[in-house]
């Protein structure tokens, strides 16, 4: 199997795979290719161990490596994943939170390995894009909200 030409690395301290795993059961258009073993012993983990596993995130190639403790996940980095509705909202925020994951502000969550993720609904980016006093009723409302909640939004844009 040919790797991507470019590809996210995310860092894991042991967990690649089982995010990995998690992930491809939670997005579509996501899958876990292949697990890459380690053929010998490195500074955190022995020959045998999963060493990095090639997998997809709706579509978008990554490399999960099992690299140790040494580097943490900040919101630097996430993935952003557009819905469509509240109930796709709401599955992919709960399926995130309610798995060891934590809420933070404006859409933003953190999944249970510390992978930041933005669980954004496209009328949210369809107001911000219109501009002016749509975008600005529609940004107030998210700035008060965790998980979005489309129907506020909604009602933020027609003012």
């Amino acid at each position: 199997m040919a790797i991507a030409k470019n590809t996210i690395c995310l860092w894991y301290d042991k967990d690649a795979e089982e995010a990995a795993r998690f992930y491809a059961g939670v997005f579509p258009d996501s899958e876990v290719k292949t697990v890459y073993r380690a053929p010998g012993d490195y500074p955190s983990g022995k020959e045998g161990d999963v060493l990095m596993v090639e997998f997809t995130v709706a579509g978008v190639p990554c490399l999960g490596l099992n690299g140790g403790p040494t580097f943490k996940h900040n919101e630097a980095f996430s993935f952003q994943i557009a819905t469509d509705d509240q109930e796709e909202t709401d599955r992919y925020w709960n399926a995130i939170v309610d798995n060891g994951g934590q809420e933070s502000a404006c859409g933003w969550c953190k999944d249970r390995w510390g992978i930041s993720w933005q669980i954004t609904p496209r009328v949210l980016m369809e107001a911000m894009a219109a501009g002016g006093g749509e975008a600005k009723r529609a940004f107030d409302a998210m700035m008060t909200m965790r998980k979005i909640d489309v129907a506020a939004i909604e009602a933020a844009r027609r003012g």
